[in-house]
């Protein structure tokens, strides 16, 4: 057993070249138990002479052609590589640079250990190099110290972390040259006292390091110095059990056979061995106590996961030492890590040791203790915990039954249906071991196939539990996971069919008809997973490519499956004709038919019985499900290229002309009778309707000419009002294929002109037929209707044409005005309802979760079916409106919905996107002005939606203003228009109506850029009078908060898109251009000329300046200039009159905009007071411009004198943003074309570089950081 002593982390290293004992006893033996007679462990690790010391090692007076002088290999006087180098490189053999290592080592082994110790220096990523005169000097911990100070590192990366081949490969050949390194230096140089003291010493002291990058290092190779001396442990152990039982066997012999000498070189040699056992213990419990139980718990996940993975192996190598509960509580504790990786490490070393039998009975109370926490790890956030957990669980369940309980093992049975399939194949894994394994010795002697076979009663089994799951949707996830472990049972279909043909023997209890029904299930299921190779939907990324192998069993099981069921399929239908689960399933086998084996195995007649077989199912079902099948089975036989096709052809022909007939038979007898017809005749309709819908699903049925029929029958239901909604839904249904089969027809190229013209007319008579239906009072009627409407009108939109298919523009129909309505007042009424309201959709189940689930599928498809037609311009994006209100209200129901619309409506136009966003805002203003009147509770929770909505829509438009700048400008010109638009119901002097709605405008504000800011702002202002400047009224404050949020920022407005740009661009200009730069700036009256071109009012309202509509001077003061820098000259007490034919309140038009100054009536004061103005503005910007320049030039001196004054580097200046106002149209220019504004700028935080790692804290354990609350209630065994 490995020694227990009290060890510290630090050794002495002798500063001269006598043989006096260290005064640090890092391995002190406090008990003296393992020390050697005459020799203390002081005496054994603390014993060095001086550097350079010739007498010692060997190498006293002598010159040798090979030496390591400071940290390089030296040969025949060149200087060659590092040993970091020469591991790095990985071009030479580990065995060979070792050997050359321990050969310098020989010669010299002070240089030698020097350039070891440069080894792991540098390995860990520092640039610094241990240099003979500090080796013989210096203590460790004043060695790592000053290598702390010299790791000069850029980033945060060392060798251990890079990415890349060359580094991945380092760190294999880095543990290898540690583990032969032992390996070769076991039998000698590891006991010399000197060799592995240093190096233990030097990686403890690394490993408690305050930077990352020796922790991890020393840690790792620590850790495999460990492993590597466990290695020769072990060896050292069982020469001893050998040595042991040699001198007993010589002394059990008689006195006269008896080699005495023999029993003293034996009992000498065991004393050696027991001395260097002793003194490998010594080391490992000091890598243990010193590196181990520190490590295991670091902040740092990958160093722990290090701890975890060794320890492992410990445990597995050397069992008798390591196999017990002192070090097993290690890994226990740390199964409950925060961090995957280190769960994981825990996971794969248990693996490891319940792998082994003999392993596994001495972890019984490792077992008890943590079996829960393993169990629960099963459903791990990390999926490779998990799937490791349940391997885990299934090497414990090999190794006892009576370990895990039978709670245990139904936690891990259902995961054989999760949507991870690793997961689910180590649950089937789990679950095959648990039910399958196990044969009872009556078991032995059953046939291998058949009804009475092992596989029978194992096959009864699966059903058992697929059927005790309750999951019976699921049949397909079931196979898939047992697939790769049980598939040899799965493809036992022989068994299968005798258990569902077969009578059951006397005695046997026969299955059930649920039994029945999941075996059937079971066997399509397998069947599928069989002939396709690949996992179910919504398991696996999708499908691989297969490998010559698999394409061979693939094969192979298609022809088994053919020979097999061509014969059986037949009898099982015949068997279950009435039950129409067994029969849904049993049809879809057909399609995994390899068809030639019909011709080449001569199975002709059983085609003719599977054909006879369906067309007794079509007769017997009206079932959907089973129709739809029946069609798809004759859709794969019915293929031209194989030899069958004329025979199934001719069995289609007929059972077709026979349903055609009967239902123009039947439908004339309903529709001609003058009394109500019976619910008899109804139901005959309804049943051959319902075949021919689905058969006309897969088949074209346009040589019967069926149009007529189900257009007459939709007219008289319109007519009469009492058609069976069934009947309706139906002859729709049907109609619709028609229209659909005969569109295929016509985009043929040899299709007649005159098919054109009959598909045109048909097509837009039944589209109005289904409008007109819209107004049905039934709801699955009016559902059908709509649900056919959006996709004729989809597939009869523009979009026909594309492609290369321009002959088919006749077809376009575009909905009018009416339609568009009838199909949104559709949405409003059935989609937009509350859960409680549906009444309806639910058939009044509304307790029913699973109908309530299944209506909100049904309304979300509705819903997108309608948002398609607005995404692909079918109607007016306008419409949308109406939608979009519903954002905030309906989030969880169709939030996913109504935002990819807004988005793709965006790609397509973002201005009419805009200002649908904007009437969808002032259509929920007006329904609450409709609501609450006039008075405004800007509190309210209505007026408070509102605002959140107009936020979400804000949040919509996302990081680059530049690419939105257009839309948000014309969402904020058709908003001020509508807050304005109507007056005042209380009269002259109190706000518009709508001015409220400019407090929902303001979420908006923070997306303008600045220059569109002021463009709005001006905007705004020819809509307010001289008195609504100067309100501070309550009813007021919409308009001042929304004048202040286009002022916010106005002269330091960092946040917007050029500022950024500006702070970007100003890294590769010097300071002194600032000036410069600033002296550019254009007058007012030029930077408004400047703005987008697209924004086309924009533009105009800068341009147009009419003393018909004046700029407020309160508000351009407070703009353009500080309002405590104003000038006298610029105060508003100026001849600044308003224009009094213009109603404050009336609306300009754009167009009219350059026509006011013909229109108006000005009188010659007026002119004059104007032309004044705009010359004392032109003056006050010069003057203004000009003090900006100077004040420049002066900042720029003062800073460049205090940077000469206070040194400081170029990293350290304060960054200087440019000013946004001095744009001009060459600067946009330069914006648009240098910039990409799809990324941001993230400042991260600079490396922890040598100036920070003074500072940094040291790192003590704190188990809340890296583990769950329930580890630190785990008691110690």
């Amino acid at each position: 057993m490995i020694a227990a002593q009290d060890l510290q982390t630090e050794i002495q290293f002798p500063q001269e070249a006598d043989s006096q004992l260290s005064s640090d006893t890092d391995f002190d033996d406090l008990d003296g138990k393992n020390a050697k007679p005459g020799k203390s462990m002081a005496a054994k690790k603390g014993r060095r002479g001086a550097f350079g010391d010739k007498t010692k090692g060997g190498g006293g007076g002598r010159s040798p052609a090979i030496g390591w002088v400071n940290g390089h290999h030296q040969a025949n006087g060149m200087k060659s590589m590092t040993l970091f180098e020469v591991v790095k490189m990985g071009k030479s053999a580990t065995q060979s640079v070792v050997d050359d290592w321990i050969e310098a080592y020989k010669h010299d082994r002070d240089i030698a250990l020097l350039d070891l110790i440069n080894f792991f220096i540098q390995c860990s990523g520092c640039k610094g190099a241990v240099s003979a005169e500090m080796f013989s000097h210096m203590q460790n911990s004043e060695i790592i110290r000053k290598m702390t100070e010299e790791f000069n590192e850029d980033s945060g990366d060392y060798p251990l972390t890079l990415s890349g081949p060359q580094w991945k490969k380092f760190r294999i050949s880095f543990c290898d040259f540690i583990s032969v390194l032992v390996r070769q230096c076991q039998y000698s140089i590891i006991y010399d006292e000197y060799m592995m003291d240093t190096i233990i010493s030097l990686l403890t002291g690394l490993s408690d390091s305050q930077v990352r990058a020796f922790r991890h290092t020393s840690t790792l190779a620590a850790m495999k110095l460990m492993t590597a001396l466990v290695n020769v442990a072990l060896n050292l152990s069982i020469n001893m059990d050998n040595t042991q039982r040699q001198y007993e066997a010589e002394r059990n012999k008689v006195v006269a056979k008896r080699a005495n000498d023999r029993l003293e070189l034996l009992l000498q040699k065991r004393k050696e061995l027991q001395e260097n056992q002793d003194e490998i213990e010594n080391m490992m419990n000091a890598i243990f106590k010193g590196v181990f139980v520190h490590r295991y718990r670091d902040g740092i996940a990958e160093v722990r996961a290090i701890c975890i993975e060794e320890i492992g192996v410990w445990m597995k190598l050397y069992s008798d030492a390591f196999l017990n509960d002192s070090y097993l509580k290690y890994v226990g504790w740390t199964m409950h890590d925060k961090q995957g990786e280190v769960r994981l490490k825990c996971l794969t070393a248990l693996q490891g040791l319940f792998f082994t039998r003999e392993l596994g009975t001495r972890l019984e109370l490792f077992t008890s203790r943590f079996k829960d926490r393993i169990v629960s790890m099963t459903l791990d956030k990390e999926y490779d915990v998990a799937v490791q957990a349940i391997k885990l669980l299934t090497l414990v369940l090999q190794s006892s039954d009576e370990v895990l309980t039978a709670e245990d093992c139904e936690s891990v049975y259902h995961l054989v249906y999760s949507a991870h399939r690793p997961i689910a194949i180590s649950a089937g894994e789990f679950l095959f071991k648990k039910l399958f394994s196990h044969r009872l010795p009556e078991e032995e002697g059953l046939p291998r196939r058949g009804r009475q076979s092992l596989n029978g009663s194992l096959i009864k089994t699966t059903v058992f539990f697929f059927l005790e799951s309750e999951l019976h949707e699921h049949g397909a996830y079931l196979v898939d996971s047992l697939w790769e472990c049980g598939s040899e049972l799965l493809k036992d279909w022989e068994t299968m069919i005798s258990l569902l043909l077969d009578e059951p023997m006397p005695g046997e209890e026969a299955l059930s008809d649920r039994q029945e029904t999941a075996l059937v299930e079971i066997m399509l299921c397998a069947i599928r997973q069989a002939c396709e190779c690949h996992p179910p939907v919504g398991r696996g990324s999708g499908k691989r490519v297969l490998s010559a192998k698999e394409k061979k069993t693939q094969l192979d099981d298609r022809t088994r499956i053919t020979e097999m069921f061509a014969v059986a399929l037949p009898l099982l239908l015949a068997k279950y004709c009435v039950d129409i689960d067994k029969v849904t399933n049993l049809l879809q086998i057909p399609k995994y038919f390899d068809l030639d084996i019909y011709t080449t195995g001569r199975l002709e007649k059983h085609l003719d019985a599977l054909l006879r077989q369906i067309w007794e199912v079509v007769d017997k079902h009206t079932d959907t499900e089973v129709l739809e099948a029946c069609s798809t089975t004759y859709h794969y036989l019915c293929n031209e290229e194989f030899t069958i096709f004329n025979r199934v052809d001719i069995a289609r022909s007929q059972l077709l002309d026979e349903l055609v007939d009967k239902f123009s038979r039947l439908l004339e007898d309903f529709l001609l009778e003058g009394e109500e017809p019976d619910d008899d005749d109804a139901y005959q309709v309804l049943s051959t309707l319902k075949k021919i819908s689905a058969f006309h699903n897969a088949h074209d049925l346009s040589k019967w000419d069926l149009f007529t029929s189900n257009y007459r029958l939709l007219s008289t239901g319109l007519q009469n009002g009492d058609m069976p909604e069934q009947i309706v839904i139906h002859a729709m249904q049907c109609t619709h294929y028609i229209i659909l089969w005969h569109l295929a027809k016509v985009s043929d190229s040899s299709s007649l002109k005159g098919d054109m013209v009959t598909l045109r007319k048909q097509m837009r008579a039944f589209c109005l037929m289904c409008q007109r239906y819209l107004n049905s009072i039934n709801t699955a009627v009016k559902e059908q209707a709509f649900t056919i409407l959006c996709d004729l009108l989809l597939i009869f939109s523009h979009q026909i044409m594309s492609s290369g298919r321009e002959q088919l523009e006749p077809l376009v129909y575009t909905p009018d005005s009416s339609l568009q309505a009838e199909l949104l007042n559709f949405i409003l009424d059935q989609v937009f309802i509350d859960q409680d309201d549906d009444n309806n959709s639910t058939d009044g189940q509304q307790d029913d979760e699973a109908s309530k689930i299944e209506a909100l599928h049904k309304r979300r498809n509705i819903l997108a079916a309608y948002c398609k037609l607005i995404v692909y311009n079918v109607v007016e994006m306008n419409t949308g409106a109406d939608i979009f209100k519903q954002y905030m209200r309906y989030y969880n129901d169709y939030g996913d919905i109504i935002k990819e619309t807004m988005s793709k409506t965006r790609q397509i136009d973002k201005v009419q996107c805009a200002k649908t966003l904007v009437l969808s805002l002032q259509t929920l203003f007006n329904e609450m002005l409709s609501d609450f009147g006039f008075n405004i509770d800007r509190s309210s929770s209505a007026f408070c939606g509102i605002k959140e909505l107009a936020r979400r829509f804000s949040l919509t438009f996302g990081l680059d203003q530049l690419k939105t700048r257009e839309a948000i400008a014309m969402l904020h010109k058709n908003g001020i228009e509508f807050a304005f638009k109507e007056p005042s119901p209380q009269g002259e002097g109190s706000p518009p109506l709508n001015l409220a709605f400019l407090d929902v405008l303001s979420e908006f504000s923070s997306k303008l850029i600045r220059q569109d800011k002021r463009t709005v702002h001006t905007y705004l202002e020819r809509f307010m009078t001289f008195q609504m400047a100067l309100q501070r009224e309550d009813c007021w404050l919409p308009l001042i908060s929304y004048r202040n949020s286009l002022q916010v920022g106005g002269d330091d407005d960092t946040m917007s898109v050029i500022s950024g740009i500006s702070s970007r661009g100003s890294t590769s200009r010097s300071k002194k251009s600032k000036p410069a730069a600033a002296s550019k700036r254009k007058l007012p009256e030029e930077e408004n000329s400047c703005s987008s071109s697209d924004a086309v009012w924009m533009n105009r309202e800068q341009n147009v300046q009419t003393p018909m509509m004046m700029h407020s001077p309160h508000l351009t003061s407070t703009v353009l200039r500080d309002p405590k820098k104003m000038r006298p000259e610029d105060s508003y007490t100026a001849a600044y009159t308003m224009p009094t034919e213009q109603h404050p309140h009336q609306t300009v038009p754009l167009q009219q905009l350059p026509h006011q100054n013909h229109q108006a009536a000005i009188d010659y004061n007026t002119q004059v007071t104007w032309m004044l103005t705009q010359r004392q503005q032109a003056e006050a910007c010069q003057q203004q411009e000009r003090v900006s320049m100077h004040y420049a030039k002066m900042r720029d001196h003062i800073q460049q004198a205090t940077r000469r004054g206070s040194g400081l580097m170029e990293d350290d200046e304060e960054p200087i943003v440019e000013d946004v106002m001095m744009s001009s149209e060459d600067r946009l220019e330069d914006i648009n074309e240098g910039m990409d504004f799809d990324t941001m700028d993230i400042d991260l935080p600079a490396s922890k570089n040598r100036r920070e790692r003074t500072e940094l804290k040291p790192d003590y354990f704190d188990p809340s950081s890296i583990m769950d609350d329930s580890v630190l209630n785990v008691s110690m065994f």
